[in-house]
């Protein structure tokens, strides 16, 4: 199973990714822990992208294409792969299908966790208060949320278009939410075969 957990910040993406990874037996790969392991490699991918973030700029589409790529490649992706945090805008997701193309292994599915800005909002202050992370401040929340809805929820259209988006429901205890995921994928698989 190939797939890309899509959905704003906040949507829980991670926390189900890590959820699915288990029960698929694929790995999840997040671009942002793809970041801090180049950096804390200080390999040339983690230094370039060091000093671009510490400039306070985003890293490039070729930047992030070339870290997803060279990930794809190891052997524990080659049954599947869950991606989050990837892609991005419509760039990135024009090149993700075409690097996917040429290795052999286009998407099945892009999942879309739904769910409310007031409900991200709520979630990422509980988490900030616990955990004290700088990017889920209100405020910064807020500021992610009106880029993901400019810049990322486009990606869904295309996706849709090309029939592989299913828009899950993110609202709810985890293991309802990923029960639903499960049932989005199962009925993926029965589709494809």
């Amino acid at each position: 199973m190939r797939l890309v957990l899509f959905g704003a910040p906040g949507s829980g993406k991670g926390t189900q990714a890590t959820r699915l990874k288990q029960d698929l037996g694929i790995p999840h790969i997040s671009t942002g822990d793809l970041l801090r392991a180049e950096i804390k490699a200080e390999s040339e991918l983690g230094k370039k992208a060091k000093s671009i973030m510490d400039a306070g700029q985003l890293l490039s589409d070729d930047i992030m294409l070339g870290i997803i790529e060279e990930r794809l490649g190891q052997p524990d992706a080659k049954p599947g792969f869950i991606l989050d945090g990837y892609p991005r805008n419509l760039a990135q997701a024009e090149a993700l299908d075409g690097v996917l193309a040429r290795i052999g292994q286009p998407l099945d599915v892009v999942i879309k966790l739904e769910v409310p800005n007031e409900a991200i909002v709520d979630r990422c202050v509980v988490r900030f208060n616990k955990e004290g992370r700088p990017d889920d401040n209100p405020e910064t929340v807020k500021k992610r949320l009106a880029i993901y809805a400019d810049q990322t929820a486009p990606v869904a259209e295309f996706y849709a278009k090309r029939g592989k988006l299913k828009v899950v429901d993110g609202v709810g205890e985890l293991d309802d939410v990923t029960a639903r995921i499960k049932t989005a994928l199962e009925s993926t698989s029965a589709a494809s075969a």
